[in-house]
């Protein structure tokens, strides 16, 4: 009945990375590593995450005409991901500036450039991947209106995963799209307010006030929880690992629960099997260079 697992539409970026010592304070400079410059964007990531894993995996996006817009492309080919819905043009690029520390924690800044011109109309003319996809995941790199116009888009019976990364609040009509609203604390906070009270089964009860069919919250090293309107809230366990480098971790989790929802999976078992994913994630530099198959994930 559909010709792809999972329709991503989203950002594409250019990461730029380099490592540090520590990470500098307002107005101090640090030196850090030589600049490795690899293919990123939280929607590019999740394709390839998908793809890497066996999904059939397509991307809508928007590059620009130039050499980081040629190693995204070259970077979906190369795992698989069918590029119909990649745009070219309308401005440079997007770039994401990154510095990595020896924990492997990371900051991040985002030039979204040509994510910034992926427009409602664009995602209406791709109305024919809405109706071919099983599972549809976004996030907001891209302009609000058009996460808006993808879920006026979604195919009956096709489910709309959300990550709001970076956060901000949200209209109602995507709140009640979300099947689930994937977000860390920090998210949570941003979309439903800082009185969301002690424990992560409280945020959930606060976001789930606000209209998603289900919520999960990434918790880093103690997994995630995963709650459901008229189900229990269940805590996922992580694999305990060493971690290198935690950028496109919570890329690869979210692609992963998408892909395992699409194959009728519940969302605790999918939430669980993304835990891996996202844990093998971070035990290799890099943001798609670190995303597992699926036989490295069985072998975790």
């Amino acid at each position: 009945m559909y010709d792809y697992d999972l329709l991503v539409v989203g950002s594409a970026n250019a990461d730029l990375v380099v490592r540090v010592e520590r990470r500098p304070a307002a107005g101090e400079t640090v030196l850090g590593s030589d600049l490795a410059v690899h293919p990123g964007g939280k929607g590019a990531n999740q394709a390839v995450a998908a793809a890497r894993l066996g999904a059939r995996t397509a991307l809508l996006a928007r590059v620009g005409d130039d050499g980081h817009g040629r190693l995204l492309l070259d970077a979906q080919r190369t795992a698989g991901v069918d590029t119909v819905g990649v745009l070219v043009g309308g401005a440079p690029t997007g770039v994401a500036l990154i510095t990595v520390d020896p924990s492997g924690d990371n900051s991040i800044v985002v030039s979204p450039g040509a994510n910034g011109r992926l427009a409602p109309e664009d995602v209406r003319a791709a109305g024919s991947l809405f109706q071919a996809s099983r599972v549809v995941s976004t996030q907001l790199e891209i302009p609000l209106e058009s996460v808006v116009e993808v879920v006026r888009s979604l195919a009956a019976g096709s489910r709309l995963v959300l990550n709001p990364s970076p956060p901000r609040p949200l209209p109602r009509e995507v709140l009640a799209a979300c099947d689930p609203l994937i977000v860390n604390e920090h998210e949570a906070r941003v979309i439903a307010g800082d009185d969301l009270g002690e424990s992560p089964e409280d945020w959930a009860t606060a976001l789930l006030a606000l209209g998603p069919r289900s919520v999960v919250i990434t918790l880093g090293a103690a997994g995630a929880l995963v709650a459901e309107r008229a189900g229990a809230r269940v805590r996922v366990p992580s694999v305990r690992v060493a971690a290198v480098d935690t950028t496109g971790a919570g890329d690869a989790f979210t692609a992963a629960l998408a892909w395992r929802l699409g194959r009728g999976e519940s969302l605790p078992e999918a939430a669980g099997y993304a835990a891996r994913v996202g844990a093998a994630a971070v035990t290799r530099a890099g943001a798609q260079e670190s995303f597992p198959t699926a036989e490295e994930v069985a072998a975790l």
